[in-house]
């Protein structure tokens, strides 16, 4: 990979542990490379099987289809010296857009606690292994993100990403704020192009802000299959999955048992959930969170995947911000919903689980480019 420069940038001085007992990793379905097939289509021909979803690949079996990877037992892999790619690759996401940025799934505990092994040294190695993968990606992202661009341009919506990036990073503290937020968010409404340094201060709506955070939580909790309801491994290996009822307004929560089984531990209303300043060491938390999300390729590529969506109907700056601010609501949406069952708060320990429960589902979100 000389010739192709990647960014190691979120990975840099961090390391990353496989914690005993967590297996989260182990609740992602992963894809079977074909390299990787003859192994299991020999030995375990029946572990083998079709995703589900829009563009199924050939993945390996869950426990009665909604649990773990059928080769967990005992949060400990039976295959693991032969385990698939996307399975070593864990914590570390490589995503390809117009260039190659090396990221770090944050719902993985074993990144917090600040043990294991350096994370660029072993960011580094995964990315030569997947040097031929990436070069594939390279030549098909280059058209996706030219084409985008084109778009971009005809429709009067094109911005500047450095500028835009710039932007938030001279304003993180203010991300922060709830009554911010809120005036970013109107003015991404209102406004045909939109800066930072045109919001003005003044009362945060917090009925309104609450109303807008439990909405895009909601959606992304209502399904009625469990492997696609977000996952939050909470301080005690738990696997907890929250399933959102849109017609009652009801949130359960349901505990994932290694065995593929799900026990109700608990419920509440959406609307009892609400949204609260922060504390000040959960305010820095935070902060440094969103300054990760602004430096992400994937996170941009999730914008303009919105703006592509809705037909480039938006600028490039609102559509950004917007996004921005939306993601920061929903962590602290998560954060209420998590302090109401489990007393975590509103300070770093109430945010830094917040992430955790976030990040993976951050990650999956739709994006232009792709992950190798």
């Amino acid at each position: 990979m000389a010739e192709i420069e990647v960014d190691y940038s979120e990975v840099r001085g961090k390391k990353a542990e496989c914690p005993e007992g967590c297996g989260l990793c182990c609740l992602c379905q992963p894809e079977v490379l074909g390299d990787e097939r003859h192994f299991f289509e020999k030995s375990h021909q029946k572990a083998l099987v079709r995703s589900k979803g829009p563009e199924p690949y050939l993945a390996l079996a869950l426990k009665k289809g909604r649990g773990s990877c059928v080769f967990l037992n005992g949060r400990r892999c039976d295959v693991y010296g032969n385990r698939p790619t996307y399975c070593r690759q864990f914590p570390y996401h490589i995503h390809v857009g117009d260039r190659i940025k090396v990221e770090l799934d944050l719902s993985c505990r074993g990144v917090w606690s600040g043990k294991g092994a350096d994370a660029e040294a072993e960011a580094g190695e995964m990315v030569l292994k997947a040097d031929a993968r990436i070069k594939r990606a390279v030549r098909e992202a280059g058209e996706v993100y030219s084409e985008f661009y084109r778009n971009c341009e005809e429709a009067g919506v094109m911005g500047d990403p450095s500028e835009i990036r710039r932007s938030v990073s001279e304003n993180l503290d203010k991300f922060t704020d709830l009554a911010y937020i809120g005036k970013v968010m109107e003015m991404t409404l209102l406004e045909p192009v939109m800066t930072l340094e045109d919001v003005k201060e003044g009362p945060a709506d917090m009925e309104e802000l609450n109303g807008a955070a439990m909405d895009t939580a909601m959606e992304s909790m209502a399904t009625d299959d469990p492997v696609n309801a977000p996952v939050y491994c909470d301080e005690d290996w738990n696997w907890n999955i929250f399933l959102a009822d849109s017609a009652s307004g009801r949130i359960d929560m349901m505990v994932l048992d290694d065995e593929g089984d799900l026990t109700k531990k608990g419920t509440v209303r959406a609307e009892d959930i609400k949204i609260r300043p922060l504390e000040p060491e959960g305010r820095e938390v935070l902060k440094r969170y969103i300054s990760i999300l602004n430096q992400r390729d994937s996170f941009l590529g999730n914008v303009f995947s919105i703006m592509d969506a809705v037909g480039y109907e938006d600028d490039m700056a609102n559509s950004y911000y917007g996004c921005l601010s939306t993601a920061i609501l929903d962590v602290l949406w998560r954060a209420a919903m998590i302090d109401h069952f489990m007393g975590t708060g509103m300070g770093e320990r109430g945010i830094r689980e917040a992430i955790i429960f976030y990040d993976m589902d951050r990650l999956d979100a739709p994006t232009i480019g792709a992950f190798v």
